[in-house]
């Protein structure tokens, strides 16, 4: 028997046995089984190796798909790898998931392609496996977000978070406001092009999504971060309010402060604020949600909630009061940043996500059990390990250092019931962020997020302890993706503590 933590697999199975040497691999192998993972094993292969399988009766090697609910968890599966692969999935999504590790042990080595033998047994720890993309600060196209899925989701996420306003634009069209995609969408950070996605290119992407077993979650952030709606609509929003903290850090970067009316193209926050008192405004919220709502089939809607540094307390209470009843009326599930939690009255069964660090400061812990408290549950998003725009060293190009410097090994070695004092049923799973300040294209995107969102996976999917569960055995297993990626054009950062494999 070989112990799971030496085969080439992340995140890391419930249970695995190596077996000896590999069943190749050929244009003779057949796929039988008429889910749609069989259809994606076929194009993966063929993307990876130049083989084509066939479904011809005529084979040397036979892969077997199907699906039997008694055979694990929701999302599970069981794989058996000898002369014949045997994939059974407790559903799509454990069939889907399977696959993913199937394609994990196809190697190539003098003998051509084959792969691994092995016994596998495996289900989620998490039921919520997330990642979230900043499309606001930089604007990423239909086919870069597709990509992006196709990605992360061959790492079990489950989730995908788009963050589709910010104070530097708005991302969705919403028929009732047309002036936030006229005049509010044209640019991003840096005076860089902006975009938007119109409503068939937002249902294409979460049909894409949906295709690999993964939701999407629209966010528009809201009280605050919301001065581009004052671009498209200026009698919602109230003029900006300048701190300190946004002063300095403009003139740190050499970028220009929010002026009323006029696109903002640096990073600072905190200065903006729709206008609470202003029934017009919640007129806004209603409309904007309920077209979401129309066209998201999953059941969240998030409204944001951070770092409203320029609305008093009372009025965000008040606010965010408002628009979590509103996103219930519109029959989804509220989604919040955890400073939403200070709010007493917020609609039961709201969803925090908390993004404070490690070691919570201030309020922070307290606003994320309020949620708890109100019936509803939390994300973790712990800022100092699992925000992937952070720079893996203090010299890498790309990223920022506000909440920690990340390298591989701290995005690994976290652990998400043990940061706040809630029970660990409150803890629905983990969401790995990628905001987009510095992030001019998907390469710069994908090397900030990989390899990090695969440590990050492992805390989702995998048990907390066990054989294999430790930095080191993850590190080796983690060099095995190298060819995955590059066969994928992935182009992930080769972090120096990972012994990249070359085939």
């Amino acid at each position: 028997m070989v112990l799971p933590h030496s085969m080439p697999l992340v995140p890391l199975p419930a249970s695995a046995i190596a077996g000896d040497g590999r069943m190749p691999l050929s244009v003779t192998t057949r796929v039988i089984g008429d889910s749609p993972a069989a259809a994606q094993l076929i194009d993966a292969v063929l993307r990876r190796s130049g083989i084509h399988l066939t479904s011809s009766a005529e084979q040397t090697s036979e892969i077997s798909l199907r699906i039997d609910a008694s055979v694990a968890a929701p999302e599970g599966y069981t794989l058996s790898v000898s002369d014949t692969v045997e994939l059974v999935g407790a559903d799509e999504a454990g069939l889907f998931y399977g696959v993913q590790t199937l394609l994990q042990l196809l190697r190539q080595d003098d003998e051509g392609w084959g792969f691994v033998r092995a016994e596998i047994a495996d289900a989620p720890r998490f039921g919520r496996r997330g990642v979230m993309l900043d499309v606001t600060r930089h604007f990423f196209d239909v086919d870069e977000v597709k990509k992006f899925i196709d990605s992360t989701s061959a790492l079990k996420f489950n989730h995908l978070h788009l963050h589709l306003s910010d104070d530097q634009g708005w991302r969705i069209q919403i028929d009732s406001w047309p002036k936030l995609t006229e005049l509010a969408s044209s640019t991003a950070s840096l005076g860089d092009p902006g975009g938007f996605y119109s409503k068939d290119d937002y249902r294409e992407i979460v049909a894409h999504a949906a295709a690999r077993h993964m939701v999407v979650i629209p966010e528009i952030d809201l009280p605050g971060h919301t001065h581009a709606i004052g671009v498209a609509y200026p009698e919602l929003v109230e003029d900006p309010v300048m701190n300190d903290s946004l002063i300095a850090e403009s003139e740190r970067l050499g970028q220009p402060l929010p002026v009323a009316g006029e696109p903002y193209l640096g990073w600072g926050v905190g200065h903006s604020s729709v206008r609470i008192h202003e029934e017009r405004t919640y007129e806004f919220v209603r409309d904007v949600v309920r077209e979401l709502a129309e066209m998201t089939p999953g059941p969240y809607i998030h409204i944001g909630g951070d770092e409203s540094l320029g609305t008093p307390q009372a009025d965000f209470d008040h606010f965010v009061e408002r628009a979590t009843a509103i996103v219930f009326e519109e029959g989804k599930i509220p989604v919040a940043w955890h400073e939403v939690g200070a709010a007493k009255d917020i609609a039961e069964g709201t969803i925090g996500q908390y993004w404070g660090k490690t070691t919570p400061e201030g309020s922070h812990a307290a606003e994320a059990a309020h949620f708890v408290e109100r019936g509803g549950a939390l994300i973790m998003s712990t800022a100092d390990v699992a925000y992937l725009d952070m720079k893996y060293t203090a010299d890498y190009p790309l990223g920022l250092t506000w909440a920690a410097i990340i390298d591989v090994r701290t995005a690994y070695e976290w652990e998400p019931t043990s940061v706040l004092d809630v029970p660990d049923s409150a803890i629905l799973g983990i969401e790995a962020p990628l905001w987009s300040e510095t992030t001019r294209s998907l390469s710069d995107v994908e090397r900030l997020v990989f390899p990090r969102a695969a440590a990050q996976a492992e805390i989702a999917w995998s048990a907390r302890t066990g054989p294999g569960r430790d930095w080191e055995s993850f590190r080796v297993r983690l060099g095995t993706l190298a060819p995955l990626w590059k066969s994928g054009q992935v182009d992930f950062h080769p972090a120096e503590e990972i012994p990249w494999s070359t085939r």
